[in-house]
């Protein structure tokens, strides 16, 4: 796997939040919170990875397959949780351990903190009640880092999560700069996301993918950058961001 360093954080901001990063093997969050809880975040990292590690371990199938697979029914909860994302979206379960993480570590903070914002690698669960906004980079799309998602505090807690077949080290079969999903489960965004870049190979692909993935059940909107062109279904609401200079 190649590392590419996560620049688009250098444009990113967690308001009055304190930010701070907790990093345990491939996992690398990125987490606004209302005081320093890394040693608290890296605690859940590792309580989830540690189930998720050990199934793997004992089940290959789990970690390789690009389809969907069935799982024990005494399989750690987060293993559970990415076999059911994978299996509505029609991917493999790794496809949806992002976000799943992000999720289970928002959600073992919200007892310390009323507002948490955890990002892993481009997929993002929000918990509180402020009013947010999030950055659409898309690589070397001209609509990148121009628009933003925004979301309303009382749709919270919910998972923002994205696929790119032009940015990351994360397969994508397709070439979509960004493909983006909302939904309240971290590992169905998360899964969702990766079936639709999939299903991008040009600006003429856009309509189709979306109508696909807001057909999909619990999730609540879709966005999709191909290019010079941009297109959102479902209970998306997008603002024009003013570039820098």
């Amino acid at each position: 796997m190649v590392w590419e360093p996560r620049t688009y954080r250098q444009v990113s901001s967690a308001g009055a939040l304190v930010s701070f990063t907790v990093v345990r093997g491939e996992t690398d969050l990125q987490i606004g919170a209302l005081r320093d809880l890394s040693a608290e975040a890296l605690a859940a990292v590792d309580a989830v990875r540690a189930g998720l590690e050990h199934y793997v371990a004992a089940h290959p199938r789990f970690l390789e397959s690009y389809v969907p697979v069935d799982v024990d029914d005494d399989a750690p909860e987060v293993v559970g949780a990415m076999a059911r994302a994978g299996a509505a979206a029609g991917t493999g379960p790794m496809a949806a351990v992002a976000g799943a993480i992000a999720e289970r570590v928002a959600r073992a903070l919200e007892a310390l903190s009323a507002e948490v914002i955890v990002e892993n690698g481009g997929d993002t669960f929000m918990m509180g009640t402020r009013a947010r906004r999030v950055l659409l980079v898309a690589g070397d799309s001209p609509l990148s880092g121009r628009v933003a998602l925004a979301v309303d505090g009382a749709t919270l807690p919910i998972a923002i999560c994205t696929s790119s077949g032009k940015v990351g080290h994360s397969v994508s079969l397709g070439s979509a700069h960004s493909a983006t999903v909302v939904a309240p489960d971290g590992a169905l965004a998360d899964a969702v996301a990766t079936a639709l870049g999939n299903r991008v190979h040009g600006p003429d692909d856009i309509e189709r993918a979306l109508a696909w993935a807001c057909a999909v059940p619990g999730v609540t909107g879709a966005v999709v950058i191909a290019g010079d062109r941009i297109g959102a279904l479902g209970e998306i609401r997008l603002e024009p961001v003013n570039p820098q200079v």
